[in-house]
Parts: structure tokens; C-alpha cells; sequence
């Protein structure tokens, strides 16, 4: 089953958390300005847990199904 409502991605990101993050992610050692590193391993990580996430509700969502 796949419901899906497109949607326009939103990519307003308050500015404290904007901040926040570029924090975490700042090396004044690159040239970009950033750690690409400890970047990719951010996003890897925050993608690992909208999968676990999104297993939990397909999960739930089957349970629902059978019932």
C-alpha cells in the first residue's frame, strides 16, 4: 500500500537551528567551509532513524491491516 500526497518539500529551517547545525558541522580546515566527514555521517545517521521510524509504522500499519 502506498499513500503518498505530494507535497512541496519545505526547506525553511528555523534560523537556530540553522545555526545549531552549522555549528556542528563548521571546520575551518576545509575550503568549503565544512566537515564533510562529520557531515555525511550526520545525514547517514538522521537517515538510519526515519528508516527505523518508518519500519515502526509499516509494521503498525500491516498489524492494522490483518485486523
Amino acid at each position: 500500500m502506498n499513500i503518498r500526497k505530494e507535497k512541496e518539500m519545505e526547506l525553511n529551517i528555523p534560523e537556530d537551528q540553522q545555526i545549531e547545525i552549522e555549528k556542528v558541522i563548521a571546520s575551518d580546515q576545509s575550503v568549503v567551509g565544512i566537515d564533510a566527514k562529520k557531515t555525511h555521517v550526520l545525514i547517514i545517521h538522521m537517515l538510519n532513524n526515519i528508516q527505523k521510524r518508518l519500519d515502526t509504522l509499516e509494521e503498525r500499519l500491516l498489524k492494522l491491516e490483518k485486523n
